[in-house]
């Protein structure tokens, strides 16, 4: 199993299309690159903390590669938006690749790289590429929170 790290706005939708991947085994949401330790969903909603919504998920990468969910994140959100997603405005919804080898992070780099020549988008990517630090997992209540909702699944 291989540890992989995002984020794209808000967490809840994130986790929701990673939880459909094939090859990814389990997810939780929760923050990541700021400041304070073990910070509340409260804490880092007043854009002060430094942490990004991120979603960390372990894969069996027999089942998806890297590349493949990198795949998934690109299209789930659009990278060209800084520190903000749809209605979401704040340094907590900036896109966000943590990676937590040297392999994800050349994997990453290429792949934005990749995307950026392709024209897709009219302005720049911002995604942050950037070595994955300590994870710190939301409150229970927003695990899985859409399926706790009734939405199984989202259609990105």
């Amino acid at each position: 199993m291989e540890k992989a790290t995002f984020g794209a706005g808000c967490f809840w939708g994130v986790e929701a299309a990673f939880r459909q991947v094939k090859g990814v085994k389990s997810t939780a949401v929760g923050f990541m690159g700021g400041t304070t330790k073990n910070p509340s969903y409260k804490e880092v909603c007043t854009n002060t903390t430094g942490h990004a919504e991120v979603v960390q998920l372990l894969y069996d990468p027999a089942e998806v590669s890297y590349e493949d969910l990198l795949n998934v994140f690109w299209k789930i959100h659009n990278p060209t938006m800084l520190n903000m997603q749809g209605p979401d405005v704040g340094s907590q919804y900036r896109s966000a690749i943590f990676y937590h080898t040297p392999e994800q992070r050349d994997t990453a780099i290429a792949s934005k790289e990749k995307l950026q020549a392709e024209g897709r988008y009219d302005r720049p990517i911002v995604t942050e590429i950037t070595p994955a630090g300590e994870f710190y997992m939301a409150e229970e209540y927003h695990q899985q929170y859409l399926e706790k909702k009734g939405v199984s699944s989202c259609h990105f």
